[in-house]
């Protein structure tokens, strides 16, 4: 294939086992003068291992702006530049937007070279609905995760989410708050010697006690036809009307009972105004 100069090209790279790459993206980084990549430590494993040896160069969230005069130097130079992430296909959730950016306000062609992706490897085997939405990385704040969890709850598709593995946990309990009635799978070092799937539904997943390391490619799927859609306002207008005359247990039991929703957020609900009530 032909390989030009004036162009940048996005080449997608293996996300565990390094024979999953295609041979135009190989073709593509033996022609490259320059890589760029988030880290090269990680970077060279992948061109050793199939004997390339060209100029790495850090481009990560860090550095992207301070890097730009100096990539912009190598195209006026006339060099073949690739930027690849450390794994899967660069700019889903990994830098490169500000690059994307400049090089088409200055008329540089951008050429992407297709490849493997965790969101589209692990979509593939869910069972879930195929119309899906990719949000990449939730707030690790709390009170930024309800309200875009809040939001992200109320649309029926399948959801694609990356979670840190140390910190699974603390989403998976906001998840059970928002998701009720949905399955979930939690893919994790996909390719790899390890490789593993977890399915479950949202309400009986247990917490993870594994000692899982990097990042998970997790899937909520699409609501269930027969569940029903937890509408906290509505709940909470019930349950402040029935506590003026009834036990916390039994307003708990009527609302769950009329509105057919998780029983655990109803309580949740109603504990949290009776407590304010009584402060």
């Amino acid at each position: 294939m032909k390989v030009c100069t004036n162009n940048l090209y996005i080449v997608s790279t293996p996300i565990g086992n390094l024979e999953d790459i295609t041979l135009r993206a190989l073709e593509v980084l033996k022609k490259s003068d320059i890589i760029l990549c988030e880290d090269t430590r990680h970077s060279i494993k992948l061109l050793n291992h199939y004997e390339i040896k060209k100029k790495l160069i850090p481009y990560h969230k860090f550095n992207e702006k301070k890097q730009m005069i100096s990539i912009l130097k190598y195209f006026n130079d006339g060099k073949i530049l690739s930027l690849i992430s450390d794994a899967g296909t660069p700019l889903l959730s990994d830098p490169g937007r500000l690059l994307i950016n400049e090089c088409l306000n200055k008329d540089i062609k951008i050429t992407p070279i297709p490849g493997v992706s965790s969101i589209t490897t692990a979509m593939s085997i869910s069972g879930f609905n195929d119309q899906f939405l990719f949000y990449g990385f939730l707030p690790k704040t709390f009170n930024k995760l309800e309200k875009v969890l809040n939001s992200l709850s109320i649309n029926n598709f399948t959801q694609v989410f990356f979670i840190p593995a140390k910190k699974i946990n603390f989403y998976l309990k906001s998840f059970k708050k928002y998701f009720s009635g949905r399955k979930i799978l939690i893919a994790k070092e996909i390719t790899k010697m390890h490789e593993t799937f977890l399915r479950e539904s949202i309400d009986e997943i247990k917490p993870m006690t594994n000692d899982f390391k990097g990042e998970l490619t997790v899937i909520i799927s699409e609501q269930s036809k027969t569940a029903k859609i937890f509408d906290e306002k509505k709940i909470v207008n019930k349950a402040k009307k029935y506590l003026k005359n009834y036990s916390l247990k039994d307003t708990v039991k009527m609302i769950s009972e009329i509105e057919k929703v998780n029983k655990k957020k109803i309580y949740d609900i109603c504990l949290k105004i009776k407590n304010e009530e009584n402060n």
